[in-house]
């Protein structure tokens, strides 16, 4: 005689499908779907942050940016700066995948990747921070920029971190 259960009995602690929530996936399955998330999210704020840096690095060719003032000129190099350490970090997870292809550690390749990109947010933040302000202290010539700015950051950092973590706290207890 033997202790194993019928193939077709489940487990009594099982739950029936319908009430079960979640998806049922292996490890590996489940860092696919993460990274083929992870990617699409990649692409979006690769293009912008890209499409903001290639416009940055055209502003130092221009006949104005002499006449920028030393403070202006200070914020414009920092605004470089932050905008190549974004595009490091968000091109970053690409580099890592294609190092690591076939290592079998992909679920440790999401989860570096995902922390490469939350990085790279944070610097979009920064980048988008200051080109801000430089844009808006040589358009508006006053303190107004500074304020406008403090309350676009404020924007970004509702949009960008409080409500999904507002999101992810809230529903902490459903699964």
């Amino acid at each position: 005689m033997t202790d194993e259960k019928p193939k077709d009995e489940k487990p009594k602690d099982e739950k029936p499908k319908e009430l079960r929530r979640g998806r049922h996936e292996t490890e590996d399955e489940r860092a696919d779907r993460l990274w083929v998330e992870l990617l699409q999210e990649l692409r979006v704020a690769q293009t912008g942050v890209q499409i903001l840096f290639g416009f940055l690095l055209t502003v130092v060719f221009q006949p104005r940016f002499t006449e920028l003032s030393s403070t202006d000129k200070d914020i414009y190099v920092v605004t470089v700066v932050l905008g190549a350490a974004t595009v490091g970090a968000l091109v970053g997870p690409v580099s890592f995948h294609r190092l690591v292809t076939g290592r079998r550690i992909k679920p440790q390749t999401v989860i570096w990747a995902s922390r490469l990109t939350l990085v790279g947010l944070v610097l979009m933040l920064g980048t988008m921070a200051s080109a801000l302000l430089l844009i808006l202290r040589v358009a508006l010539h006053d303190t107004t920029a500074l304020w406008l700015v403090g309350v676009l950051v404020l924007w970004f950092v509702l949009c960008w971190f409080v409500l999904p973590v507002w999101a992810r706290y809230t529903n902490a207890g459903r699964d």
